[in-house]
């Protein structure tokens, strides 16, 4: 499978059809997805009628948008595609219905031209590092079928790395985008919250977003999401940029950056660290960056979060009768989180919202000295794809960090932040760098991205896949 780039490129100029293209995606989908098992929903039908509409309006002499022909999967979680069930990755929804209408971020990846394919797994209602579940059983990581790709946009990240499409969508909360990307070997953007609009109702701070191969591919992808609606109060102005055409020009030369390991709270595995701090290096070194001193110290903000999340699931999943009659229908990993954190009693869920303030706090003063900051993406390698996530990294407790507690901060922060991979472990597997840069600065975060791919280049997807 081409890059999104090249794929609109080719279809704009008429050197293929669209339909050409989806055909080509929805055949290496039949070829190719049963041991990753990424999609779990395919509309075929609905992607080559697509494909006819696009074709026909390129004979008819119009714009096909900057997407054009672009096949892409749909996170089966809060991104409804219309003609498509949102199943949620659960056994308590499996019966739902094809939705109606498109969310926003998927409305404007159609109107840029893009086509949707089919639904990527998830893990259940998004609460597993790991994507496992009783209705879809497991999503594998191309890079190792044993290995989990992450959650909750396990499907996503597999589907990139496999080749199966350019471009998946997913959602980022807690790092649902960043720590698949990184487990995977691919490109993951968690947005300024507000820079792309959202339209399902919830005001928490999780982030539509997209996985890709390529830097360029997600500059271009957010170059079409982007900018306000008022159906999301939170969304941001505008922003006027380019992110695309800045990714090669944008003068970040004598920012400040920061390289924390551990963030002074979590246990890294010594192959993670040593990968990552090296891809830092490089990094900071190709943009002429100023590495300040790592005086700074962070809460763990990993259970708080958790917790707190938990409790607002809790109180909608009761209003929706799942709970507490239908809990022995979700799968163990989200059955572990519900029982673990959502249930807390009113001083302790005070604690954990001041540990959040406390976090968030950190985190500003850190960008009041610093523009970036550089971390590991997960504290290990990819771990077994059924779960359980680590309680033991490095031969130290991690039961309060678990495998992935890095992600948590930029979206406390409402940062933009985007992983990109460092390289591989000595079992060929992918470790991710995480960039965090200063609020609304998307264009900063795609900038550094962009040449860490240049000075530190990747594979666009798993070997075993090419």
């Amino acid at each position: 499978m081409k890059s999104v780039i090249e794929i609109a490129t080719a279809v704009r100029a008429g050197a293929v059809t669209a339909r050409e293209v989806v055909e080509k995606c929805l055949g290496g989908i039949q070829q190719a997805n049963q041991p990753v098992n990424a999609f779990v929903y395919v509309d075929e039908q609905g992607a080559l009628a697509a494909a006819d509409v696009l074709d026909a309006r390129i004979a008819n002499g119009e714009d096909p948008g900057a997407l054009a022909g672009v096949p892409f999967g749909v996170k089966d979680l809060r991104d409804t595609c219309a003609g498509m069930p949102t199943r949620n990755g659960s056994l308590i929804t499996r019966d739902a219905a094809p939705d109606r209408k498109d969310t926003l971020h998927i409305a404007r990846l159609k109107q840029a031209g893009a086509i949707a394919v089919g639904k990527t797994a998830t893990a259940e209602f998004g609460l597993d590092g790991v994507t496992h579940t009783l209705l879809h059983g497991t999503t594998r990581n191309p890079w190792n079928l044993e290995r989990t790709p992450s959650g909750s946009s396990g499907g996503s990240s597999a589907a990139v790395a496999a080749g199966l499409v350019p471009l998946a969508t997913g959602g980022d909360g807690l790092g649902s985008i960043r720590c698949p990307a990184g487990f995977t070997g691919m490109v993951g953007l968690k947005p300024s919250l507000g820079r792309i609009p959202r339209s399902d109702g919830f005001a928490d701070t999780s982030c539509p977003g997209a996985i890709t191969a390529t830097v360029a591919d997600t500059a271009r992808y957010l170059d079409v999401v982007a900018g306000p609606d008022d159906r999301d109060r939170m969304t941001l102005p505008a922003s006027m940029a380019c992110y695309e055409s800045l990714i090669d020009r944008l003068n970040v030369e004598g920012l400040k950056a920061v390289w924390s390991v551990d963030l002074g709270f979590a246990p890294v595995e010594p192959e993670v660290a040593s990968i990552c701090e090296r891809a830092a290096r490089i990094l900071i070194d190709a943009a002429e960056l100023e590495l300040i001193a790592d005086h700074f110290s962070f809460t763990n903000p990993y259970i708080a979060w958790n917790a707190l999340a938990a409790v607002r699931l809790r109180q909608m999943f009761e209003y929706q009768g799942y709970l507490p009659d239908r809990l022995e229908e979700i799968s163990p990993g989200p059955r572990r989180f519900i029982e673990r954190y959502a249930y807390q009693d009113s001083n302790r869920l005070v604690e954990y919202q001041q540990t959040v303030m406390r976090t968030e706090q950190e985190m500003a003063a850190l960008f009041c000295e610093a523009d970036v900051l550089l971390t590991p993406t997960a504290c290990c390698v990819p771990y077994a794809a059924e779960g359980p996530l680590p309680e033991v990294i490095a031969g130290m407790d991690a039961s309060e960090t678990n495998g992935e507690p890095f992600t948590a901060l930029a979206s406390i922060g409402w940062n933009p932040s985007i992983s990109v991979p460092a390289g591989l472990s000595s079992d060929g597997l992918p470790i991710g760098l995480l960039i965090n840069v200063r609020r609304h600065r998307d264009d900063i975060a795609l900038r550094l991205a962009r040449i860490s791919e240049q000075v530190n280049p990747w594979p666009t997807r798993a070997p075993e896949f090419d």
